[in-house]
């Protein structure tokens, strides 16, 4: 089932809980990329030990390796600013009875629809369209204030 199908099948509140879930679980894991980037910045490890391979040395005779924190990066973390759901639905049914000969034509609008096969659209002459949009923005934030705080405090004491 395309992903367009499944949004106009799903009721609503339903879909828009869902995306709210969704982003709130990106977002969790967007910051733990960004903590194992900052442990790397940082000269460490996963575990908080020493990771000589992420040090820089400036030349192969320097005593002193130097920590990307350490040179002045910071790591870089992200922030979902703006979603939009965007669902557009148009349904048409006609019927039809031949005892009087009757028609009627209704227009139905709602936030939830199903999907109807081949047979049944043939046989009561029934059209469902629809379309969906989903998007999402993804912007750079600047570290936390106190995170930077915390890293010169750690650096200083490392160096004395």
């Amino acid at each position: 089932m395309a992903i367009g199908q499944e949004l106009l099948n799903a009721p609503f509140p339903e879909m828009v809980k869902s995306l709210g879930v969704g982003i709130a679980e990106a977002q969790f894991e967007l910051d733990k990329v960004s903590m194992k980037i900052t442990k790397f910045m940082a000269g460490l490890k996963e575990d908080g030990t020493a990771d000589p391979a992420a040090l820089l040395k400036l030349t192969s005779s320097s005593p002193n390796s130097y920590s990307l924190l350490g040179l002045g990066f910071t790591p870089t973390f992200y922030q979902f600013v703006d979603t939009v759901i965007e669902l557009k639905i148009a349904i048409s049914m006609r019927s039809e009875t031949s005892n009087s000969g009757v028609s009627a034509d209704v227009k139905v609008g709602f936030l939830s629809a199903s999907a109807v096969g081949a047979a049944y659209s043939q046989k009561y002459q029934y059209s469902a369209e629809g379309s969906s949009l989903m998007r999402t923005k993804l912007v750079t934030v600047p570290a936390p204030s106190i995170l930077e705080e915390i890293i010169r405090n750690e650096l200083e004491l490392a160096s004395s």
